[in-house]
């Protein structure tokens, strides 16, 4: 039977943001997860990039924000003095600072926090609630101004809202709901601690919400005393790949990246890529290498400012630019759609990344490709890959590229089950079981 938004009791206002979002039924994480969360569940829940996830909570917690709308606040005379209940006693530093959130979003990076105020945003044009990002990057003052009148919806990353609350600007106490999106991304960038001083100030919460793509077995245990009987959602399994994408790996030596990826452009056609590297320097040099080649192209990394970064997202969808080269920062939750390549111009130190990477492409019913240039130093690591996607990635040459002779290649017949066989064959007995 299909699932249909009318079915879940949302409001009219709420099923006609569902209609401005583009939704006709719900994703497998939407269906899952909406009716758990209207019934005042903790949820954690596991999805792929590009299910929709993101529209999974807002969308029920904005419906019952609408439906629970917030006490008005006491009027006072014009003495100051409350109406109802007047009293001489001293403000309390609490009362001092301005009145927080109901509902607080915590997420790592900054575009993942406008992107989930794009969402936020177009369903608060039916909902009427007030949003605010606080990211770092950007001035104080719209921030402050903004907190002072007062907010619905506070989508915020970890260092701004410590800041915040440093300055005694924020109070945590009001949240009702909290959702930390991307968790384990949090662990991994070092920021767990701050959101354990964040969590403690946001004791008062109804119901704590966590969305990401994978959750480690880390994560869960240090989520588990946050969260009071959750309901798990899970809609794909770690190490999934979204099934239309087609993969390859192109074995080449490292000095012959920049030449083979700017042949492969060139080949393929060069519209609506994605390029991934290890470093910020080097997505540097590597955007600079293809607009020598005449290829339009712009570097995205944490070292770019707030406005560079919006700009460069921008101009990409906009088609200003073909390609953006990217470090990690754009790997999980952003929302660009028809991207026909994704290359992985080096191979990702953590495996899982490679998911979120390859996941920019193939997303929303569409197919898509994705490409990883393999140096020699780099082929441990994508054994690694195919161990947790347990699947063998098939080699890819370019025709017409004139490769040196010092690439290695895998061999064809490895397995992606870890000690079935050895990890490459060769055709030469060496100790590493590669073939040159």
């Amino acid at each position: 039977m299909t699932i249909e938004f009318e079915g879940f009791g949302l409001s009219e206002k709420t099923l006609a943001a569902v209609k401005d979002l583009g939704y006709s039924t719900p994703t497998p994480v939407q269906a899952q997860s909406i009716p758990l969360i209207l019934a005042g569940r903790d949820v954690a829940a596991i999805a792929q990039t590009g299910t929709g996830k993101t529209a999974a909570f807002l969308l029920p917690l904005m419906d019952q924000l609408a439906r629970n709308p917030k006490p008005k606040k006491r009027k006072r005379n014009r003495g100051g003095q409350n109406r109802i209940a007047q009293t001489t006693e001293p403000r309390t530093q609490e009362s001092q600072q301005t009145k927080g959130p109901r509902c607080l979003i915590i997420t790592p990076t900054r575009e993942l926090a406008q992107q989930i105020d794009r969402v936020a945003t177009s369903i608060a044009k039916q909902t009427r609630h007030s949003i605010l990002v606080a990211v770092g990057g950007v001035g104080y003052n719209h921030q402050l101004n903004s907190l002072n009148r007062g907010v619905d919806i506070l989508v915020a990353t970890p260092g701004r809202l410590i800041d915040l609350m440093d300055r005694r600007a924020l109070s945590l106490t009001g949240v009702d709901v909290l959702v930390l999106d991307e968790a384990d991304r949090m662990l991994d960038m070092g920021f767990w601690p701050s959101v354990n001083k964040i969590v403690g100030q946001a004791a008062n919460r109804k119901q704590t919400l966590l969305f990401s793509a994978t959750f480690s077995s880390e994560v869960l245990a240090k989520t588990k005393s946050l969260m009071n009987e959750p309901a798990m959602v899970e809609v794909s399994h770690r190490g999934d790949t979204a099934e239309l994408i087609e993969q390859h790996i192109m074995p080449v030596e490292h000095l012959q990246k920049p030449d083979l990826l700017a042949g492969m452009l060139k080949a393929k056609g060069g519209k609506r890529v994605i390029v991934f590297t290890r470093t910020k320097s080097r997505a540097d040099a590597c955007a600079k290498r293809l607009n020598r080649e005449g290829i339009r192209a712009c570097a995205i990394h944490s070292d770019r400012s707030q406005g560079q970064r919006e700009r460069a997202l921008a101009d990409f969808k906009q088609e200003k630019v073909d390609v953006l080269v990217a470090t990690d920062v754009l790997s999980r939750g952003i929302d660009i759609t028809e991207v026909s390549y994704v290359f992985n111009y080096d191979v990702p130190t953590n495996s899982e990344d490679y998911v979120h990477r390859i996941g920019r492409t193939g997303r929303a019913g569409e197919s898509g490709m994705a490409y990883t240039f393999v140096s020699p130093d780099e082929l441990s690591k994508v054994r690694e890959i195919e161990n947790l996607i347990n699947q063998v990635i098939p080699t890819y040459d370019l025709e017409g590229f004139h490769y040196r002779e010092g690439r290695i290649i895998p061999s064809s017949n490895r397995s992606a089950k870890k000690k079935a066989v050895p990890a490459f064959s060769s055709r030469r007995s060496n100790s590493r079981g590669y073939r040159r």
